[in-house]
């Protein structure tokens, strides 16, 4: 189990540079996307979930002024421009358009990773607010700010309820719920079924989120359930 790596969008068209700073992002422990014009920048931008975008402004279609303010109408996602330009108006004008920092090309791959900790520590919860656990390297992926679940990359049709009793046990993987702890947790204090409720719920569940390779929640016999670690 783990928490989402942030997603860094590493926009330059010069693939050396991307190369570069993939590595050293990794080495930190981000997952980096790289695109190496400004339209596929903004097609990655679209379909993935990013925390933060390094962009150079000389690409070779679409700007990265333009790129940034783009973004900018829909996201306030941590923006760094790489540039080459020398002149302070240009410098000003991309931080007025909605950059958070810029660096000077050529620049120093440590002092860059050093700026995005920097701006990352900055917006601090707000950046990483959306919680994602992944289990089993990925095959199962639970959002809990957008109520969501994803097995093996597809979104899988959960009812709320049936998301409530993962979002319970997987939270606190390895520890027993007893069905009279989900039904109280989940279904309500009025809640007026019966107990054997649960069991339905976690069949529906199971049904959905596991396979003959993976199973994730552990029946205690005569107790209840709880979400295997791992």
């Amino acid at each position: 189990m783990g928490i989402q790596k942030l997603n860094i969008l590493v926009v330059d068209d010069e693939e050396q540079i991307v190369e570069i700073i993939r590595a050293y992002l990794d080495r930190e422990g981000y997952h980096t996307i790289s695109a190496y014009n400004g339209q596929e920048a903004l097609n990655i931008f679209e379909r993935e979930e990013i925390h933060f975008v390094v962009l150079d402004l000389m690409l070779p279609d679409v700007t990265g002024e333009e790129v940034c303010k783009k973004i900018r109408v829909k996201s306030q996602v941590p923006i760094l421009m790489l540039t080459a330009k020398v002149e302070e108006v240009d410098r000003i004008y991309g931080l007025n358009i909605g950059a958070d920092d810029y660096m000077m090309k050529p620049f120093s791959p440590k002092e860059l990773v050093a700026r995005i900790k920097a701006i990352i520590r900055r917006f601090g919860t707000e950046l990483v607010k959306a919680e994602i656990i992944e289990f089993h390297d990925g095959d199962l992926l639970i959002d809990f700010d957008k109520m969501e679940i994803k097995k093996q990359g597809e979104l899988v049709n959960i009812t709320p309820k049936e998301f409530e009793i993962v979002a319970l046990l997987a939270k606190h993987p390895g520890k027993v719920f007893t069905r009279e702890n989900l039904i109280l947790e989940v279904l309500g204090y009025d809640f007026e079924g019966y107990e054997r409720a649960i069991d339905a719920h976690i069949k529906n569940i199971r049904h959905k989120i596991e396979d003959e390779k993976v199973k994730y929640i552990k029946t205690i016999y005569g107790v209840g359930y709880k979400f295997m670690e791992g």
